[in-house]
């Protein structure tokens, strides 16, 4: 595992639940309003070794209920199974968090029931999804097979997107809605600039009221379409 970052604890990345965050290294998409540019790379170096986190993780089980796997993109790594069976051993729920990209490796992990929980990204409307995540060839059915698995309920899910003024506009959500029909829980999070952007001061974040018109347009399709991040 290229590891490349640790959160020691969390209480929003995994639902429900106090959690530790592992950020791995290296991912297939370029999305130009990344927050997290240096770990895209396959070239990032690994901050801390697997045993290393493992004995931290150990150490821990008494206080830490789960483990939210990020990155970059996690299924890219090779030994991403080897490591989600180490840290439920260890008996703690894992989250993964997924571009999707890998429909294959996603059903197979839930269906071995490694997974206790899917936040997978959706990236923007059909029509242009590739932009929004920095593409070219981008192959739109391996996000359709990911998302017409999870939505079968084999394990639980929920679908998100990063709203970004330049890139998003209502025609990506009267996209999105129909898309994921069926959907227990959509999340639409605000873009906020940052020092890791992967282009930075070219973007920026939407008003509360403009996203909660574009959660509107998703209602009707799904079960819950809310603004996480947002003050109310």
């Amino acid at each position: 595992m290229k590891i490349c970052g640790l959160q020691k604890t969390t209480l929003l990345d995994f639902p429900g639940h106090v959690a530790a965050t592992v950020f791995t290294g290296g991912c297939n998409f370029r999305c130009p309003f990344c927050h997290n540019s240096e770990l895209l790379p396959g070239t990032v170096k690994a901050e801390y070794e697997t045993g290393e986190v493992l004995d931290f993780l150990r150490k821990r089980k008494g206080i830490l209920e789960g483990v939210c796997i990020t990155g970059g993109e996690p299924t890219l790594q090779p030994d991403l199974e080897d490591f989600i069976r180490s840290v439920r051993e260890l008996g703690l729920l894992v989250k993964l968090d997924t571009n999707g990209y890998k429909p294959d490796l996603l059903r197979d992990f839930c269906r071995k029931g490694l997974v206790d929980f899917v936040a997978m990204d959706i990236k923007a409307g059909r029509s242009h999804y590739a932009a929004a995540a920095g593409v070219d060839g981008m192959r739109l059915e391996r996000i359709d097979e990911s998302i017409r698995f999870l939505l079968e309920g084999s394990v639980p899910y929920e679908f998100r997107t990063t709203v970004v003024r330049g890139l998003h506009t209502e025609e990506d959500f009267r996209e999105i809605g129909p898309w994921i029909q069926g959907c227990g829980n959509y999340y639409l999070q605000n873009f906020t600039e940052s020092g890791q952007v992967l282009e930075p001061g070219v973007f920026s974040g939407f008003g509360k009221e403009e996203l909660e018109g574009f959660a509107e347009l998703v209602r009707p399709y799904v079960g819950q379409a809310a603004l996480r991040g947002i003050d109310y």
